[in-house]
């Protein structure tokens, strides 16, 4: 199993964004990668005090001053309470420029947000600007909604066999390794309600929805196996109905903290954030959500 590199939070000081740091901070201990924690500076709240104060005006500076002073005292925190060591990063513009511009820099192997902010953060997380992150980066995204106690312990990771799947389950293990795998896919009968309707015997359709399980099991035990996860580092969970209903059941059913999504479809720009699954499991899930952004080959 590769290791994790890089890890950058950005921050936005609100109580959802401090759970996020946390997180990213108890990771960076964990695994053992290096921790970058950034805050950006609204561009356009910054270009409009120019006009009204005039440039090099002493309130821009000591706007600049308190970010600093702030994320400063977030890196002395999370040192002395998770033995891990922040560098700090500060910068005035566009979210979603700047953060994807340091994660490139970087070379992160993780992006960390919470799943609510004050600021820049709430429009990043629920927003189109997290849309277009997404799609123009290739960096892994973890949300964060939970205050972080202890190490993940129970991951669900949502499977659909596409390319994204595997790549999944490799950056489960990374986030979460010492956590119990919950391998997911919810199957369905092609057009059942269309079958029913055209009066397909119940029995016929039955044999059609064991059909489709015996194949969903089959493809889940073969990524598994691909992967090089043993029996007792997984079980699978395999369901049928739909997708985005069923993950928020399971979550809850299995005491997953955290989720695992993948991109799915032909491209990079078809990512889940921008689909019904991602926005139900943000909007209605309650535990962490890690979004992989990359395929297999």
């Amino acid at each position: 199993m590769s290791h994790l590199g890089p890890i950058l939070a950005a921050t936005d000081f609100s109580a959802p964004a401090r759970h996020a740091a946390d997180r990213a901070a108890r990771l960076a201990h964990e695994v053992g990668a290096p921790l970058t924690l950034m805050h950006v500076l609204p561009g356009g709240a910054l270009r409009e005090l120019r006009q009204w104060l005039g440039p090099g005006h002493a309130l821009e500076q000591h706007v600049h001053d308190d970010a600093q002073r702030q994320l400063q005292a977030l890196a002395f925190e999370l040192q002395e309470s998770r033995r891990v060591s922040a560098r700090t990063f500060i910068v005035g513009g566009t979210a979603l420029e700047e953060i994807g511009a340091e994660a490139d820099a970087l070379h992160a192997a993780l992006l960390v947000l919470g799943a609510r902010g004050a600021g820049f953060l709430r429009r990043l997380v629920l927003g189109s600007t997290s849309e277009r992150l997404l799609r123009r980066s290739a960096r892994p995204l973890l949300v964060v909604r939970q205050t972080p106690h202890e190490p993940y312990r129970r991951a669900l990771v949502a499977l659909d066999f596409s390319p994204w799947s595997a790549h999944a389950i490799t950056l489960a293990r990374q986030v979460a390794p010492h956590a119990r795998l919950m391998l997911f896919n919810a199957y369905r009968v092609p057009f059942e309600e269309k079958l029913q309707f055209a009066g397909v015997e119940a029995a016929t359709i039955e044999r059609f929805r064991r059909q489709a399980r015996a194949d969903a099991t089959q493809r889940l035990h073969a990524l598994a196996a691909a992967a090089g996860l043993k029996p007792g580092d997984w079980e699978p969970c395999i369901v049928d109905g739909d997708a985005s209903q069923r993950i928020i059941e399971h979550e809850q059913d299995k005491d997953c903290d955290l989720v695992v999504l993948g991109k799915h479809g032909q491209s990079a720009a078809e990512d889940l954030l921008l689909g019904s699954v991602s926005k139900h499991v943000l909007a209605e899930g309650s535990t962490d959500v890690l979004i992989s952004t990359s395929r297999a080959a």
